[in-house]
């Protein structure tokens, strides 16, 4: 184990903490940044333990929230709602092996900018709304759907529910929390299949690395809800459109330079 591998375990553990609950899509970043950086070795333990770091700052900084939903059904129900279409939908596409034929930098490329325009058209919407509130089944259920779409890379998972809460007129604070507790479950399949694929590979190297990634995953994590949930307070969408639109177009560039 080298300094330099550590080196890029670190800069992979902050993309995955930062970008997991940010309008940026992390799963799509880490597909780039791992060809970048050429961590091919591994890639499934690495990928399970941030996202079990991930999975863990989420709900440590929601507990309270996560303990009340025993006596918030409503919310629970809800968040089953929002939940099951991407399961469905997910594993089929996983079982089918589609999702694996769209990993690639070009359809990255423009699920950034495409979404990041559609994110900018939702933010647009009056803040009329409190979601954790008034929330209905069917609204759930229509944010479940926009959820499914996270399944292509470069989308956004967080950027995408907001997207579905905002364009059904809820406000940005309230539109970001029920995003994410609705990762805990998605966080918690991915951790889930991935272990169960390292275990069947009987896995059992590169354990120091994997403390590694899960702390300094849960650590940006931890510390980008709670300062995405402030930034929401005061300003608008923008900067991450902004990005993502650059973003984009710098990966596009390069993927047609290298064709």
């Amino acid at each position: 184990m080298t300094e330099i591998y550590l080196i890029k375990i670190l800069f992979l553990s902050i993309v995955q903490g930062v970008s997991e609950f940010i309008p940026v899509s992390s799963s799509g970043l880490l597909i780039v940044f791992e060809n970048i950086l050429k961590i091919k070795n591994n890639n499934l333990l690495i990928n399970a333990t941030m996202h079990g770091g991930s999975l863990a700052a989420v709900v440590i900084f929601f507990y309270k929230d996560l303990l009340g939903l025993w006596k918030n059904h409503r919310l629970l129900i809800n968040l089953i709602i929002a939940t099951l279409p991407v399961i469905v939908i997910g594993g089929l596409l996983k079982y089918f092996e589609v999702i694996e034929q769209t990993m690639n930098i070009g359809v990255i490329g423009y699920a950034t900018i495409f979404f990041g325009i559609l994110l900018f058209i939702s933010d647009k919407n009056k803040q009329e709304k409190k979601l954790i509130s008034s929330i209905s089944n069917k609204e759930a259920f229509i944010i479940g759907l926009y959820q499914v779409l996270a399944l292509i890379p470069g989308t956004s998972r967080s950027g995408i529910t907001i997207t579905g809460a905002r364009f059904l007129r809820f406000n940005r604070v309230d539109a970001a929390k029920f995003s994410f507790l609705l990762s805990i479950p998605t966080l918690s399949a991915a951790f889930i299949l991935s272990s169960y694929e390292i275990i069947k590979l009987n896995e059992e190297a590169f354990n120091l690395v994997s403390l590694f990634a899960f702390f300094f995953s849960f650590m940006f994590s931890i510390t980008t809800i709670k300062y995405f949930l402030i930034f929401l307070k005061k300003f608008s969408l923008n900067i991450f459109v902004i990005f993502r639109i650059c973003l984009g177009v710098v990966l596009l560039t390069y993927y047609y330079s290298n064709q």
